[in-house]
């Protein structure tokens, strides 16, 4: 794996460095092999966490090359990304907010997410990757944004501290998660009372979205909305913003509860 740390220039490269031996040191070997941009991959138990998909829909995404990540996720043609600045103004966001971006990737949204939070805010990008961290925290570091801190998640846990954040975003995420009962429940766990959940995924309906997208997601906007509520969120608000995906806003409930195994 490449060194992007060796790059920054002008940071405390020893902070850079720590965050992502603790990150390769949570994973293992295993996961660390794997190197998903979603969530790392667990064996399947008999017995816990309902589970939704498989791990081969996230075996695609092993030995991440950041750069080519960036370049498929961060060009134009991509809805998400020609809208960004349309997303991020209807997350709600402003300075001051804690927000964590969840399933972050190449940290498109989280650098954007550093500068509207400023001053007096932090931004968490979480991803289950040591290159996505790696090179999220070099980002960060190059343009200045110190609000902004990296950890790792697992298919079960984002690892975020409890009633510690305003907001969750996670944008064409949600369809990777292998097990998102327990992870919503650590969602939930991570946002303060009446803190809100902002999901972005495919729509998953043929007039809209091509053949790939169809076979990949698993469920459509409504199956999500389901499971989310069921996991003890509040739908409040969708945004009829994008064509090929949903906008979903939802707040925290009182009873926050991961899915029942089926």
């Amino acid at each position: 794996m490449r060194d992007g740390v060796s790059e920054i220039e002008g940071h405390d490269r020893s902070r850079v460095r720590g965050v992502v031996k603790r990150c390769r040191r949570a994973l293992g070997g295993a996961a660390l092999a794997l190197g998903l941009i979603g969530w790392a991959v667990v064996p399947a138990a008999e017995e816990g966490p309902w589970r939704a998909v498989g791990a081969e829909i996230n075996a695609p995404y092993a030995d991440v090359d950041f750069d080519r990540w960036r370049q498929t996720f961060e060009r134009p043609g991509r809805e998400v990304f020609d809208r960004r600045a349309e997303i991020l103004s209807a997350t709600g966001v402003r300075p001051g907010m804690r927000v964590a971006d969840v399933g972050a990737g190449t940290g498109l949204f989280t650098l954007l997410f550093a500068r509207a939070v400023a001053p007096g805010g932090r931004v968490v990008a979480v991803d289950v990757s040591p290159g996505f961290v790696e090179n999220i925290l070099r980002r960060a570091a190059a343009q200045g944004l110190d609000q902004v801190s990296a950890r790792v998640g697992s298919q079960q846990s984002t690892g975020l501290d409890p009633a510690s954040l305003d907001l969750v975003f996670v944008c064409d995420t949600y369809h990777h998660f292998e097990y998102p009962g327990a992870v919503l429940a650590s969602i939930a766990a991570a946002l303060r009372p009446a803190g809100e959940l902002v999901i972005i995924d495919f729509r998953r309906v043929a007039d809209a979205n091509s053949p790939w997208v169809l076979s990949h997601v698993r469920g459509d906007r409504d199956q999500v909305v389901r499971e989310v509520s069921e996991a003890g969120f509040i739908l409040v608000e969708e945004v009829d913003l994008l064509r090929e995906s949903f906008f979903l806003r939802f707040r925290k409930g009182e009873n926050t509860n991961p899915l029942p195994r089926e």
